[in-house]
């Protein structure tokens, strides 16, 4: 059985491979995951193209939850998702949650086979 793959969505690189350091670290190599900070120059911002990549990288049959610092990194996520081929597109949520704490609980649900939904919602409890 697949487990639901994490994508960590940061303005910075530095935080997104962070976040992700953190759950390989407490999760293991159980769950797929990816991650993608900073605009295509190299400073702060996100790149739709590059989180439709990252979503490729973590992609399970289980779904993906990715998982956004701020506005912008939300609504670039938004638009990957639709870029996504229709058969993938409704298995792939952007969560509203703290990005860390998120990513953390999103991830150790998802490795003991939790569903997108209950991934999603686990994730979400932790937002204020």
């Amino acid at each position: 059985m697949a487990n639901v793959g994490i994508v960590i969505v940061s303005h910075s690189p530095k935080v997104a491979e962070g976040a992700a350091d953190m759950v390989r670290q407490m999760v293991g190599d159980d769950v797929p995951l990816a991650w993608t900070g900073g605009n295509p120059a190299g400073g702060l911002g996100t790149s739709f193209e590059a989180i439709v990549e990252a979503i490729h990288r973590a992609w399970s049959d289980a779904g993906v939850a990715i998982l956004v610092d701020l506005g912008g990194a939300e609504t670039n996520s938004e638009m990957a998702v639709e870029m996504l081929p229709e058969d993938k597109r409704h298995r792939v949520v952007v969560c509203n949650a703290p990005i860390v704490e998120g990513a953390v609980v999103a991830a150790t649900e998802a490795s003991g086979g939790a569903s997108l939904g209950t991934v999603r919602r686990t994730a979400e409890e932790l937002s204020p």
